[in-house]
């Protein structure tokens, strides 16, 4: 992947922080004429799944929980889940926060994404505009 210098984020600490944050991600390989996207253990993905589901209902006022759905439900969703797992060899990443735009462009847009409730994204453009003012 090509990274600007502009919009390298060569801080790894960063780019796990935004994986935790906002995990996505789908893996599809091609391989004997068919598709396959790997890791078909039941446990495995109802323990992820759990993990998954708690870490996205921590802040909702009352959190749902596996449990609260029927066992029958919970059973062919987790079949109908393909889990996978892949090891990390290599993080290289990009934060395209308008670093290549002039210092007001940046600010303005930080100032209004941070105003419309946009705060992470607003706040990591201000930051991106103060370095650059620097």
């Amino acid at each position: 992947m090509y990274v600007p210098p502009h919009f390298a984020v060569p801080d790894q600490n960063a780019l796990f922080d935004l994986i935790e944050k906002h995990p996505f991600g789908i893996l599809i390989t091609h391989s004997n004429g068919s598709l396959d996207a790997v890791r078909d253990d039941e446990r495995y993905v109802r323990r992820n799944v759990a993990k998954l589901t708690q870490m996205h209902e921590a802040n909702q006022p009352a959190p749902w929980k596996m449990g609260d759905a029927p066992k029958d439900f919970i059973d062919t969703m987790a079949k109908a889940i393909v889990a996978l797992e892949i090891e990390i060899t290599s993080l290289v990443g990009k934060f395209k926060l308008s670093q290549n735009k002039e210092l007001r462009d940046i600010q303005n847009a930080g100032e209004t994404l941070t105003a419309q409730g946009a705060v992470e994204v607003g706040q990591a453009m201000l930051a991106a505009a103060a370095a650059k003012s620097q």
